[in-house]
C-alpha cells in the first residue's frame, strides 16, 4: 500500500509559543512531499523530527498572513546553501512573487536551484498540480485577506487480480495492466469475462483536506464533502465566537459542525489560539458536534490511509 500521511510541524495561530509553532505541515503522498504552509521555524521543525527536506518537491502557501509563511524565505536559502539542485515548485499568492524576488534582488542571491513559481486564482477553486498519482485542487476560504485551502485526492488505483482468475480463465501476463485499468478480459474461445468477475473491483481513493484559516462558511462545507481526513482550522472555543468572526475564523464547534455537515470521516483541528495552553476544551468541544475529532499534535504522523 502505498502512503499516504500527514506530519503536523506547526499547529499555532498569529504567534509561535514556547509548545507550539505557526503553521506548517509535510503530506506524503507514495513518496511525494507537499510542505503545506511554511510558518516561522519550519526548517527546524523538520529537522527536529528527521524529515529530509531537500525531498520536498512542492510547496503550497495558503495566504499571506505571516503565520503562514514567515518561515519561507529561510528554507528556501537553506536548500540552496544545502546544495539543491533539483526544481521546486511554490504555489501561493501572485504577490508572493514579488515578495520574494525583492529579498533576493537585495541579498544579491542566485539560486542554485530552479523555483517555479505557480500564481494561484483566489476566485475559485482550480486544479493546481496532477500527476499519475494525485490531483491537488484549491479550496476557496473565506478569511480577512485571499486564502486557499488545498484538497489532495488519489487517482483511480489498479484493481487488484485474484490468482483464482488468472489459473481459472488462462489470463496471460501480457493482459494484466489492462485488467487492473479495469478492462474486461476474452478467452482463447472469445469468451467475455466481465472485469468485475476476476478483481476485487476498484480500491478507495483517499483524500485529505487543508484549510488553513477561515471563517464558517457553507461554501467551504461543498468543497470537503466526505474526505477522508479533513484539518480545519479551530482558533477559539464557542465562548469567543464574536471574536472569531471579527477576525475571519472559526470556532471548535464551528470546525465540528463543517465535518459533520460534510460527512468526512475523520476531523483534525488545530491552528489554535496562544491564549490556550490546554487544548483538551477545544478537543471537547469539537466532538460535542463531530464524535471523530483529533488534535493536530506537533510531531505526530496522521495516516490517512488508515483513517
Amino acid at each position: 500500500m502505498q502512503k499516504f500521511e500527514v506530519t503536523v510541524l506547526g499547529c499555532s495561530s498569529a504567534t509561535p509559543t514556547s509548545k507550539r509553532n505557526p503553521s506548517a505541515q509535510l503530506l506524503n503522498i507514495a513518496e511525494r512531499y507537499f510542505l503545506i504552509d511554511c510558518g516561522e521555524g519550519t526548517q527546524m521543525q523538520l529537522r527536529k523530527f528527521k524529515i529530509k527536506f531537500q525531498r520536498i518537491s512542492h510547496i503550497l502557501i495558503s495566504h499571506l498572513h505571516g503565520d503562514h509563511y514567515y518561515g519561507l524565505m529561510g528554507l528556501l536559502s537553506s536548500m540552496h546553501l544545502l546544495g539543491r539542485t533539483t526544481d521546486l515548485h511554490l504555489y501561493g499568492p501572485p504577490p508572493l512573487k514579488e515578495i520574494i524576488d525583492i529579498q533576493y534582488r537585495y541579498s544579491d542571491t542566485r539560486l542554485h536551484y530552479k523555483l517555479i513559481f505557480h500564481p494561484m486564482d483566489t476566485q475559485g477553486p482550480a486544479l493546481i498540480f496532477e500527476d499519475e498519482k494525485v490531483t491537488v485542487h484549491t479550496i476557496i476560504l473565506n478569511h480577512r485577506i485571499a486564502c486557499t485551502g488545498f484538497l489532495f485526492r488519489e487517482k483511480d488505483k489498479p484493481r487488484k487480480i485474484s490468482k483464482e482468475s488468472i489459473r481459472e480463465y488462462a489470463i496471460p501476463f501480457s493482459e494484466l495492466n489492462e485488467i487492473k485499468k479495469g478492462n474486461d478480459f476474452t478467452t482463447k474461445e472469445g469468451q467475455r469475462i466481465s472485469n468485475e468477475q476476476i478483481t476485487g473491483g476498484p480500491l478507495h481513493r483517499f483524500s485529505y483536506a487543508y484549510c488553513s484559516d477561515t471563517c464558517f462558511d457553507e461554501k467551504v462545507i461543498e468543497q470537503v464533502k466526505q474526505v477522508d481526513l479533513l484539518y480545519h482550522e479551530a482558533t477559539f472555543l464557542d465562548e469567543m465566537l464574536k471574536r472569531a468572526k471579527e477576525t475571519y475564523h472559526t470556532t471548535a464547534r464551528e470546525a465540528g459542525t463543517v465535518a459533520a455537515r460534510a460527512g468526512v470521516k475523520k476531523l483534525m483541528i488545530g491552528h489554535y489560539s496562544a491564549r490556550y495552553s490546554d487544548l483538551q476544551p477545544l478537543l471537547l468541544e469539537s466532538q460535542s458536534v463531530f464524535e471523530n475529532t483529533v488534535l493536530a499534535l506537533e510531531g505526530e504522523k496522521y495516516r490517512i490511509d488508515a483513517v
